[in-house]
């Protein structure tokens, strides 16, 4: 199908089959299951799944796009012509765990895992591909350069795994960067809704200026003495605690 990308929705397009190939067989789709693909594009990863599955639902806000996928007036193909970031994720599920899979467009890939963690309970996993260096943030330990928010919010609620890297060739038009396609798999028991938005006001105001000490950064919400009745230093730095020293500090938030 002939398309001309479109930079204002991040339109890269996956044109390589083993690349293809490889996140199918990581999917690992199954017939009855509910699988919801974001930014079908072209239908590169479409076509495959639907072989697969009983029935396969898409979110695609390019109308152009949704025209010619309409085009193959595929019984089993569900389209929304949605902004993904918009999506009622239980709505979708209706009682059953959703299997997320597609290629993100860059600029949407972080606030749409954020609205998956909010989402969590209706999701059985997430195989997505993303910005490398996203995915080097999810992934991260604690200590290291690529660790901040991001790890610290996803890895509260989600098993977080690198598949394989995928370079720049394997996309029309090709990116200046890497991507890598990522699964999160929910934790089977992870902190309640509260505290992920405890959670998150403590990440971002502790992560807010890595050069800063907690005290520092956290201020404004605890004072120092509320910090030290939590066990921390309050001269560390963000990227120096740990998933439950992080959990630990949220709860001490008002």
């Amino acid at each position: 199908m002939n398309h001309q990308p479109r930079k204002r929705f991040g339109q890269n397009f996956l044109n390589d089959n083993l690349v293809i190939d490889r996140i199918i067989e990581f999917v690992n789709p199954q017939p009855a299951e509910i699988i919801i693909e974001v930014g079908p594009g072209l239908g590169a990863l479409t076509l495959p799944l639907l072989e697969r599955v009983d029935s396969l639902q898409v979110i695609e806000i390019d109308r152009d796009l949704i025209a010619k996928l309409q085009q193959r007036k595929n019984p089993k193909l569900t389209i929304h012509e949605a902004d993904v970031l918009n999506i009622n994720w239980p709505e979708l599920a209706q009682d059953s765990p959703l299997r997320i899979v597609g290629n993100l467009p860059y600029n949407i890939g972080t606030p749409l895992l954020l609205n998956l963690l909010e989402a969590r309970g209706c999701i059985a996993d997430i195989h997505v591909m993303l910005q490398k260096e996203v995915v080097d943030r999810l992934c991260a330990s604690v200590g290291s350069r690529a660790y901040g928010r991001l790890s610290v919010l996803m890895q509260s609620c989600f098993n977080v795994h690198e598949l394989f890297i995928v370079p720049p060739s394997a996309f029309t038009p090709p990116p200046k960067v890497q991507s890598a396609v990522v699964r999160l798999t929910p934790l089977p028991t992870s902190p309640d809704k509260e505290t992920v938005k405890k959670l998150s006001v403590a990440t971002r105001m502790a992560f807010a200026n890595k050069r800063k000490t907690l005290r520092n950064n956290l201020k404004e919400v605890l004072p120092e003495t509320r910090i030290v009745e939590a066990g921390l230093n309050p001269q560390a730095r963000a990227e120096t605690l740990n998933l439950d020293q992080f959990l630990t500090l949220a709860k001490m938030l008002p």
